[in-house]
C-alpha cells in the first residue's frame, strides 16, 4: 500500500479520488452522492477557495492499484488570518476498516499541514460554507439530508486512534405534522410581532428570492458564521449558495425577519432531494438535472439548513416567529409531511433551549474533532 499525492491536471487520479465514495457506499442506502461534476471542480484552480486557500489531494493504493483510502487538507487563509491561527482542515476522509491505511493517509496530512507552518488539524471541516461538516457519531440507520455528510460507523474509531479528540457535537432531529409544538411558541409570536414589529413577508417567486440574497448573505455573516468561528462568507461563496439554492428552492420555504427594514433573523429550508441524488449516481446529464426538478416536486420532506437571530434581538421573542414559521411551513403545503432540523450547534444553547417548546426527535449527531502537532 502506497500514499500518492495527486499533482494538477491528474486527471485519472481525480476521477479516482473522485470514484471512491462510489466503491465504498455500493452497497449503503443512507449515503448521498454529491454530483460529481461539482467534486471535479476542487481540482480547477479557478475554485473559489484557491482566491485564499490552499489544498493537498492524497489516495492510498495497493501495489495492484486498488483505491482503499483518501484524504484532503486545507489551509484556509482567511479562517487562520480571522482567528489568528495555524489550523488545518481535513474533508474528504474516507477509508475501508483498517487502521494502518488511515494512519498512513494522516500521516501524510499531518506532514503537508506542517509543511504549511500549521500545527493544529480540525474537522471534518469543507473547503467553503457550501460543504458539510462533522463526522457522523449516531444516526446510522437514518439517511443522509441533501448535502449532509455521512460515514460508516468505524469512522470515528480511525480518527481517534490518530489522536484526534472532540472539539463539539452538532445535533440533527426531525418533526412531523404530529410533532407537539407548544401553544407558547404560537402565543410568543404573534405578541412579539404585534409588540416589536417583526415581520416575516412571504417569499412566493425565485424572482422575490433573488432580491433578497444580500439580505441572505447579512443574516448568514452575523448570524452563524461569525458565531460559528468562520470568517465572512465571501462574494463567491454567496453566489454558489444562491446558485445551488435557487435551482432546487421552494421560495416559500425561506424566511427572512425584518424589523422595520433592517433583516434581523432568518430560516433556510429547501425540499429534500436526496433521493434523486442516490437515483442518478452523481450524474447531472443527460437527465439527471430533470429526475432533482422531479424530486423536488413531490418530496414530503423538508430540510431545515440554517436558523439564526441576531444577538441584539435573542432574547425578545424573534426566534418563536422563526419556528413558528418553521411550523407553518410544514403544515400549510400538503407537499411536505416532515422537517429535518439540520446540525444544530450545541454551543448554540440559545436555540436549543427554545427547541424544548417544540417536541424534536435528535436522531443523528456529528462531531468535530481536532488534533495539535
Amino acid at each position: 500500500m502506497k500514499i500518492i499525492e495527486i499533482l494538477p491536471r491528474h486527471r485519472r487520479l481525480e476521477n479516482a479520488f473522485i470514484d471512491f465514495p462510489y466503491q465504498l457506499y455500493q452497497d449503503n442506502t443512507q449515503w448521498v452522492p454529491p454530483l460529481k461534476m461539482e467534486m471535479r471542480q476542487i481540482f480547477k484552480s479557478g475554485y473559489a477557495f484557491y482566491q485564499y486557500g490552499q489544498a493537498a489531494f492524497f489516495l492510498a493504493m495497493t501495489d495492484t492499484g486498488e483505491v482503499v483510502g483518501r484524504l484532503a487538507v486545507a489551509n484556509n487563509h482567511r479562517y487562520n488570518d480571522f482567528h489568528q491561527t495555524k489550523t488545518a482542515f481535513f474533508y474528504y476522509f474516507e477509508c475501508i476498516d483498517d487502521l494502518n491505511i488511515a494512519q498512513a493517509l494522516f500521516s501524510r496530512g499531518f506532514e503537508w499541514s506542517d509543511s504549511q507552518g500549521l500545527n493544529h488539524v480540525y474537522g471534518p471541516k469543507g473547503f467553503t460554507v457550501l460543504d458539510g461538516f462533522g463526522m457522523l457519531v449516531k444516526g446510522f440507520e437514518h439517511r443522509a439530508a441533501f448535502g449532509q455528510a455521512y460515514n460508516p460507523d468505524y469512522y470515528p474509531k480511525l480518527i481517534e486512534a490518530q489522536g484526534f479528540a472532540k472539539v463539539k457535537d452538532v445535533f440533527t432531529g426531525w418533526i412531523d405534522r404530529n410533532t407537539h409544538i407548544s401553544e407558547k411558541i404560537f402565543r410568543a409570536a404573534e405578541i412579539v410581532e404585534k409588540r416589536m414589529g417583526f415581520k416575516a413577508p412571504l417569499i412566493k417567486t425565485k424572482r422575490q428570492l433573488r432580491t433578497v440574497i444580500d439580505d441572505f448573505k447579512q443574516m448568514y455573516n452575523d448570524t452563524l458564521a461569525v458565531p460559528a468561528g468562520n470568517p465572512p462568507i465571501t462574494d463567491a461563496d454567496m453566489d454558489n449558495l444562491a446558485r445551488q439554492l435557487l435551482w432546487i428552492a421552494d421560495p416559500r420555504l425561506v424566511k427572512l425577519i425584518y424589523k422595520d427594514e433592517q433583516p434581523i433573523g432568518w430560516i433556510l429550508a429547501y425540499p429534500d432531494v436526496g433521493a434523486a441524488f442516490q437515483r442518478i449516481k452523481g450524474r447531472l446529464f443527460p437527465f439527471g438535472w430533470l429526475e432533482i426538478l422531479r424530486e423536488s416536486k413531490k418530496t414530503n420532506w423538508i430540510d431545515f439548513n440554517g436558523i439564526g437571530v441576531i444577538e441584539e434581538y435573542q432574547r425578545l421573542g424573534a426566534t418563536a416567529i422563526l419556528y413558528n414559521e418553521m411550523f407553518k411551513s410544514v403544515m400549510e403545503f400538503d407537499q411536505y409531511h416532515y422537517a429535518e432540523l439540520i446540525q444544530m450547534r450545541e454551543e448554540n444553547t440559545k436555540i436549543l433551549n427554545e427547541s424544548q417548546n417544540v417536541d424534536i426527535n435528535f436522531h443523528k449527531t456529528h462531531r468535530l474533532y481536532e488534533k495539535y502537532l
